[in-house]
């Protein structure tokens, strides 16, 4: 049996290796050693020549204004982490209704290559705005988590970065001021991806931080023909996540500052070491507190159930979501969040290695979780990629959530020992890494099909993508992507999916915290005879900060008939239906409070 057919068995149900009857014992070893070796991601029996398609995404980068390219520093050391970052945050900064772009840069803290920060104009244009921002700043950056921390109304900034953490607060006026110290942030691991959550419900927006491993820049590592190569999680042990508790202002600070107290060990979080690159803050488990997910590159999954008194126990492995179907731990990396079958339950998808297949847990019942990838039509692609940043959005705004991955390996994808093809874009060095990424339309009640073929803006380049953030950037409605992808230039690409429904975007604001974004708010509309739900809180994917708005594709609804918010304290309120397609504001108090 050849390696195509091969290839056919392993990538069929449940996105695990089944063979044939009678298949040799020798055959599967052969299969086992050459599957690493496959290139740019190999191909199942399902080809690329699907039936052509509408192209969803254009890539506007040039035209938009942004111009920023991903800097490593200097090459040839296979220094870790370097190929572990870096993201990217859609925020609006100067609240003007418009999102904005912080671009994070990975080359060293003396290097001339700084974070950017671009602001968009009336005109839909981006203008570099970094110098003087005060978030123009060097270092060996991961990603990037947006919150009000000290609720006045503007968003401040968490930078993660190998060795640490940086938070700016937001001075207004397109500045913002670094209060890491006087914060009482203190986080000296390989910090990787981030959220701000209220944990303890009482109206002040707390930090989890996901650490990754306990990096030896001494150690090399080298791949089966002795040629140096970048190490591997398992090379040293995993750190644990973090956990900061928001205290609120310091009386004293005329900036109007906060201080964190770090709880990791009085928590429960310090009980568990990573090592952690995805994490997500969402109520799990139906009870109105919000938990803590965080994905473990080659280890369990931990989800962290909020036992409201200030604790969290780690239940991802009673409630089906610790390992993957076959009881191992997969190479758990960017997180994406959302109902995919319409039952107003959260569902996770996690990103994982070429070698692997990416994995949908459906929740059902409420709190306990079931993978379903091979169900919902996500084993059988037409290529394979080792996933990073990845997130679910309405992209055709037909009422069911599609969903985008970006690619790029870990390793070289090439024979032992040999020479990849090189990719222009990509050089000699990055070439051997480059992957395609992908993209799968929802076809209702959860089920996928794979338009990766279709979409050659965004699909047809190998690249070695890290972040994926999905926002509302032209203020049409329909969500957009911004790419960020290891020594290559970030890309933005606008959403021209034809045929689109209706859509609602929703911002839901609690005047009493200084009008923020209400994190952890689920918000839930009634349109069509249908009723979806969607979830606030922008820290998901990849070491990615998101829209922080709820978007909504109605399909042919032309109204939405009702509007229901349950707040992150657990208070329930109802809104009256408006028309479709247009941006509403929520305000606590202005609904009807529900039992």
């Amino acid at each position: 049996m050849n390696l195509r057919r091969s290839l056919e068995f392993a990538s069929r149900p449940a996105g695990r290796f089944f063979w044939p009857r009678g298949f040799p014992w020798a055959g599967r070893f052969i299969f086992f050693l050459l599957l690493p070796l496959c290139g740019l991601g190999c191909r199942p029996s399902k080809t690329e020549q699907a039936t052509a398609g509408p192209v969803w995404f254009e890539d506007i980068t040039a035209k938009s204004g942004i111009n920023f390219t991903h800097d490593v520093g200097t090459l040839g050391r296979y220094f870790m982490p370097e190929t572990v970052g870096s993201g990217a945050a859609l925020f609006d900064y100067d609240n003007d209704g418009r999102l904005d772009i912080y671009l994070v840069q990975n080359a060293g803290p003396k290097s001339t290559s700084v974070n950017r920060l671009f602001h968009q104009g009336a005109d839909g244009k981006f203008s570099d705005v970094s110098a003087g921002s005060g978030l123009d700043v060097a270092g060996y950056g991961m990603g990037v988590a947006i919150g009000d921390i000290n609720n006045d109304g503007r968003p401040d900034v968490l930078v993660t970065e190998y060795g640490g953490v940086r938070l700016f607060l937001n001075q207004g006026g397109g500045r913002f001021i670094d209060i890491t110290k006087p914060a009482g942030l203190d986080n000296p691991q390989w910090a990787t991806s981030a959220a701000f959550f209220d944990y303890d419900r009482d109206g002040w927006l707390d930090l989890v931080v996901a650490n990754y491993i306990d990096y030896l820049e001494s150690e090399r590592c080298f791949d089966r023909a002795g040629q140096p190569e970048y190490c591997g999680p398992n090379s040293r042990p995993g750190t644990v996540s973090r956990l900061f508790h928001n205290l609120g202002r310091v009386a004293s600070a005329t900036n109007h500052a906060v201080r964190f107290e770090d709880v990791t060990v009085k928590s429960g979080l310090g009980d568990l070491p990573g090592p952690g690159l995805g994490v997500v803050c969402a109520d799990f488990d139906g009870d109105r507190w919000p938990d803590i997910l965080v994905a473990n590159d080659a280890k369990p999954n931990c989800l962290w159930i909020n036992q409201r008194d200030g604790t969290f126990r780690n239940e991802a492995g009673r409630r089906g979501i610790a390992y993957n179907a076959m009881g191992g731990a997969d190479a758990n990396m960017g997180i994406a969040t959302g109902d995919v079958d319409g039952d107003g339950l959260l569902d996770i998808f996690i990103t994982h290695l070429t070698e692997e297949n990416n994995a949908l847990w459906k929740q059902g019942p409420r709190g306990l979780f079931q993978e379903s990838t091979a169900a919902a039509g996500l084993a059988n692609t037409a290529w394979r990629g080792t996933g990073f940043g990845t997130v679910f959005a309405d992209f055709d705004q037909d009422g069911f959530s599609d969903l985008a991955i970006v690619n790029g390996r870990v390793r070289r994808g090439t024979p032992t020992g040999g020479m990849a093809q090189v990719i222009p874009e990509l050089g000699p060095h990055w070439s051997a890494y480059g992957d395609r990424n992908q993209l799968f339309a929802n076809m209702g009640s959860g089920k996928f099909r794979d338009v990766s073929p279709e979409n050659p803006p965004f699909c047809g380049t190998p690249v070695v993508g890290r972040g994926l953030a999905c926002g509302d950037i032209d203020g049409d409605g329909a969500m957009d992507l911004l790419v960020t992808a290891v020594a290559s230039p970030a890309r933005l690409y606008r959403n021209v999916a034809p045929r689109r429904g209706h859509w609602l975007m929703v911002r839901a604001i609690d005047p009493a915290l200084g009008g923020r974004d209400a994190y952890g708010a689920e918000v839930s509309v009634q349109a069509g005879g249908r009723r979806q739900v969607s979830w606030i809180n922008p820290g998901y994917s990849y070491v990615c900060s998101n829209d922080p708005r709820a978007h909504f594709g109605l399909g042919p609804a032309a109204r939405v008939d009702a509007i229901t918010v349950l707040w992150p304290d657990g208070k329930q309120e109802s809104f009256p239906g408006v028309g479709a397609d247009q941006l509403i504001v929520l305000r606590r108090g202005q609904g009807q409070l529900l039992d």
